[in-house]
């Protein structure tokens, strides 16, 4: 008896659905459906809410904070040029965490029910609804709780006084990726430096979906090896 394949039905809440999928999870996640409506993911209202974010809201809720850990290390006597240093560096963790997660977590083979679930959640959505405009920045709610253990890893590089400016500067450099990610997907560049990085990602999207992990820059994907083969104008298909 063999049993038979289940079906996503795109008209009902994806979540619970989605583990059902098993082995074939892989495979359905990763053939993208082009729409900016994206799907209904809970049928509460209330968890429904919490997976939608405007872009805008990144920077709205999250400057702030970083402008208020840089001022502290300012009060406790750090220099400024130090300062500026520590924020540099805190851009460039963030880098490497941002490839990082991308590469090893997001990018998981799952197959279980809680496995495929999770997820999908977490980054599979993405790739299944990958013009979402509603879910390609992170829930603010979520980011909030990741910064107890990112505060923690940064206690760890630094000393108590230059601990604020150097989580100061990481967590911009999650805002900056997060806006980043979604101008790639729904803004319209002009010049070469964004065109590239859209193309880039997109990319990733579309064509190689297991190698150019890297939003912001293709810097860690050059130094571990999973810079994808880009397609040149002219050349024969």
């Amino acid at each position: 008896m063999v049993a038979q394949e289940f079906t996503v039905d795109l008209n009902k809440p994806l979540v619970y659905q989605v583990g059902y999928l098993g082995e074939s999870y892989q495979e359905w996640v990763h053939q993208p459906i082009v729409s900016k409506e994206g799907p209904r993911f809970f049928e509460s209202d209330f968890w429904e809410f919490l997976t939608r974010t405007v872009w805008w809201a990144i920077p709205v809720i999250w400057l702030p904070v970083v402008c208020w850990a840089i001022s502290k290390s300012i009060q406790m006597g750090v220099w400024l040029p130090h300062i500026a240093f520590l924020v540099v560096c805190g851009i460039f963790l963030w880098t490497l965490i941002e490839y990082s997660l991308h590469r090893f977590l997001f990018h998981i083979d799952t197959k279980s029910y809680w496995g495929n679930t999770i997820h999908y959640l977490l980054h599979g959505c993405h790739h299944k609804h990958p013009m979402d405009g509603l879910r390609l920045v992170f829930p603010p709610a979520a980011t909030a709780i990741l910064l107890f253990p990112f505060w923690n890893l940064v206690k760890l590089l630094s000393t108590p006084t230059t601990t604020p400016a150097l989580f100061g500067g990481g967590l911009l450099g999650y805002v900056i990726y997060d806006c980043t990610h979604y101008y790639v997907h729904h803004g319209q560049p002009t010049s070469k430096v964004p065109k590239d990085l859209k193309k880039y990602h997109l990319n990733h999207h579309f064509r190689i979906q297991d190698k150019g992990f890297g939003i912001t820059s293709s810097f860690w994907d050059k130094v571990f090896g999973t810079l994808p083969a880009m397609k040149t104008a002219g050349k024969s298909r």
